[in-house]
């Protein structure tokens, strides 16, 4: 590939707000690395909101969101074995009220058939992991502070979001007709 056509790739990855380290653009010059924590033209894609559910008083008024970005690879992206994207997730939170338990940051499928704990927010109410979904939920939950984390929650949901990508789906079987829209259940 020329380094125009280099340079033109890396580009129209910038625009999407990719993740690359600065060692990937070697020979092209003028261009550098980016990442969606610089918030560039595509990075409102990459960012999930969370919605506060109610269930705990005093956090309607906090405000949180998830980012998403490509993980860092000697190669531009990582990618696990059975070649799903690799992405880095950074959690943050303002406003959270004083509770007797923590706030716990978990990873599901949509259909919720796997759930993987991220762990506890820290003082700063931040917390960064890897998720190798491409479709997934971010759920936020109140969890006593001296039990360990299990399988999946025990206390309510505070906060929930969903990916981008996992608002995409199929509209096989929903007719103009259809009586309950996929709305009613979040997605």
């Amino acid at each position: 590939m020329t380094a125009a056509g280099v340079a033109f790739a890396v580009a129209a990855l910038a625009g999407l707000g990719t993740a690359l380290p600065a060692e990937a653009l070697p020979g092209v010059p003028g261009l550098s690395a980016c990442s969606v924590s610089s918030m560039g033209p595509g990075a409102p894609y990459y960012a999930v909101e969370l919605v506060p559910t109610g269930r705990v008083p005093g956090t309607r008024r906090a405000r949180g969101a998830a980012t998403i970005s490509y993980a860092h690879s000697p190669f531009g992206l990582s990618v696990t074995p059975d070649g799903e994207y690799v992405y880095d997730l950074h959690v943050e939170f303002s406003g959270l009220p004083s509770t007797s338990g923590d706030f716990v940051v978990w990873v599901t499928k949509a259909d919720l058939s796997e759930v993987n704990a991220v762990g506890r927010l820290d003082g700063e109410q931040k917390i960064e992991a890897r998720v190798d979904w491409n479709k997934f939920l971010v759920v936020v939950t109140l969890e006593a502070a001296t039990e360990p984390l299990g399988e999946t929650w025990n206390g309510p949901i505070v906060f929930r979001g969903m990916s981008r990508s996992g608002r995409m789906h199929t509209m096989a079987g929903h007719g103009p007709f259809q009586a309950e829209p996929c709305s009613k259940y979040g997605y």
